[in-house]
């Protein structure tokens, strides 16, 4: 059996710097730039890494005990230089807590190493930012009014 490997989303505008974000699946998430309540790109980017490690570290923590708490934080600076515009000085800050008991121990002590591996090689977002890859940009289809 063949993996799927292929991921995408489409976005279609609403109005002007108003965006939908729609995946194959169904779902979708309103996207501006920053006028209103809606998130930006970058806000989603950021929101990408910590979902993705977030989602990495639960998986691998919660298998011991269930967290009383789970939280995420991800920051870091946009630039705008000669180098155009980016973030750098990313960081995501985790904030979890497990029961006391033995269950919970386990848990805590599994914590370092899954956010270690979720870092390292699981989470697909974060090791595609920081490895980089070439981006290409190309014009689809378009139905020119005359």
């Amino acid at each position: 059996m063949t993996e799927n490997t292929a991921r995408s989303v489409r976005i279609e505008r609403t109005s002007v710097e108003q965006y939908v974000v729609h995946n194959f699946r169904g779902g979708s998430i309103p996207l501006g730039t920053g006028q209103n309540d809606s998130f930006t790109p970058v806000e989603l980017l950021l929101a990408a890494i910590g979902g993705c490690m977030a989602a990495d570290v639960d998986l691998i923590t919660s298998r011991r005990a269930e967290p009383t708490g789970f939280g995420v934080e991800v920051s870091g600076n946009k630039v705008r230089d000669a180098g155009g515009n980016r973030m750098r000085d990313l960081t995501v800050t985790f904030t979890v807590t497990f029961p006391a008991g033995a269950e919970g121990d386990r848990a805590r002590e599994a914590l370092p190493r899954s956010l270690r591996q979720a870092h390292d090689r699981l989470c697909t977002v974060s090791r595609t930012v920081e490895l980089g890859t070439p981006i290409s940009v190309v014009e689809g289809d378009t139905a020119a009014v005359r």
